[in-house]
């Protein structure tokens, strides 16, 4: 977990803080980043204008928004910032409204911060966790529970036929952020199915992912994005919580019917 703590220190943590709308929400958390020295102010606009162009699509999971944007010369170094809301505030998102935790991630590179981001998705998906993390009364509190992890097997499904590894995309508007996420449940997934060896899992945008279709079973994507992408010839399935092993594995189990 030192790779997430690293990414998000104490001072890049604020908690039980009121702002008026989505954009005040963003703009903090982009403060954040500023202050700790990870981005310039340009990053917390370009947070705020993706929002603005592609829908609240980064509201992965019932009140968690993962505020991003594409890397830039914004971005200083990679890191990311904490704002819990005194407060919900709505995204405009069908299912996940209203938000009250922000996490915004800045990062140098599309591979910079797999690891963490594997880490924190791991973390929101188990549910004593995630609201533990909600919960927390200081900044170090917060790094204590993040330096705690559950693993939970479940027992092997059937393997798809055919020594061909498969590959799912995992989509969103700029391939960095919440495609990381849901990529990172998807392959918690494959892992407890002990599907890994036979199904390859890749994180991309909307546009790459159009030309990359052909070589899918399946896109995961959020509704929004889903919209954008239309029919691209595959399978495309919406997940609503982008951290819940539950919705994914019964996304899974609808894509190769088992």
């Amino acid at each position: 977990m030192s790779a997430l703590s690293d990414l998000l220190p104490s001072e890049a943590v604020r908690l039980d803080v009121l702002v008026a709308d989505w954009k005040e929400a963003v703009r903090d958390a982009g403060e954040l980043l500023v202050a700790t020295g990870v981005t310039t102010a340009d990053y917390t606009a370009e947070m705020i204008r993706n929002v603005e162009e592609n829908g609240p699509y980064i509201v992965v999971a019932p009140g968690f928004a993962f505020a991003h944007a594409r890397p830039s010369p914004a971005v200083l170094r990679t890191g990311m910032s904490w704002l819990r809301l005194a407060e919900p505030v709505e995204f405009g998102h069908e299912s996940n409204d209203p938000v009250n935790l922000v996490v915004a991630l800045a990062a140098e590179d599309a591979a910079a911060h797999t690891a963490a981001m594997a880490s924190l998705a791991r973390l929101l998906a188990d549910p004593e966790t995630s609201r533990a993390l909600h919960e927390a009364p200081t900044p170090q509190a917060l790094h204590a529970v993040l330096a705690g992890q559950r693993d939970v097997r479940t027992p092997a499904k059937k393997a798809p036929a055919g020594p061909a590894v498969h590959k799912i995309l995992t989509v969103c508007g700029n391939g960095v952020g919440t495609s990381l996420f849901l990529k990172n449940t998807l392959e918690q997934v494959l892992d407890r199915w002990k599907w890994s060896k036979y199904v390859s899992v890749e994180a991309t945008d909307t546009i790459s992912a159009k030309g990359k279709a052909s070589e899918a079973v399946a896109i995961l994507t959020s509704r929004e994005i889903a919209r954008t992408l239309g029919d691209v010839g595959v399978p495309v399935k919406v997940v609503e919580d982008f951290t819940s092993t539950a919705e994914v594995d019964g996304v899974l189990r609808d894509t190769y019917d088992v």
